[in-house]
């Protein structure tokens, strides 16, 4: 397949990469393998690419592929109910995973692409960037709550 991003493109995310990546990150990468090939239209097949393309840029990036049929166990842990499903990570000094609960469904293409970027930053930075009155009021929840938010790629 050819690249999905240009040469001029990857050279301006290696550089904000580069300056803003603290510490490491995990990417989770989850389809649905089919017939031996990922995704017949297209979007699981895209959206791999263009992982592996990024985290291509910065070894503070590593990605994971996982099939949700055949790593089922992992899908149920990351609560992966859609695919194609990226989720973001970090990796402590033992081999713990961190689950910082940021995931996409689909491929983040378009606007949502800074937004990968943006939550790999993130991630690498270990702190959500959240006011402490934010993180305050979080504590008081007294039940699990789940934030979803849709975009279209148009």
């Amino acid at each position: 397949m050819p690249p999905l991003l240009n040469e001029k493109f990857i050279s301006q995310v290696r550089e904000v990469l580069d300056a803003q990546l603290k510490e490491p990150v995990e990417v989770l990468y989850f389809g649905k393998q089919q017939d031996g090939d990922y995704d017949r239209n297209g979007v699981s097949a895209d959206t791999r690419q263009l992982l592996e393309e990024v985290t291509a840029l910065s070894p503070k990036l590593h990605l994971s592929t996982y099939d949700v049929d055949a790593d089922a166990d992992l899908a149920r842990q990351y609560r992966v109910d859609k695919t194609p499903t990226t989720i973001f990570a970090a990796r402590d000094e033992d081999g713990a995973i961190t689950d910082y609960g940021i995931q996409f469904a689909g491929i983040p293409a378009g606007h949502e692409f800074s937004s990968l970027i943006h939550d790999m930053i993130l991630v690498s930075g270990r702190d959500s960037g959240l006011e402490q009155s934010t993180r305050d009021f979080l504590k008081t929840l007294e039940k699990p709550l789940h934030l979803q938010v849709f975009v279209t790629p148009t």
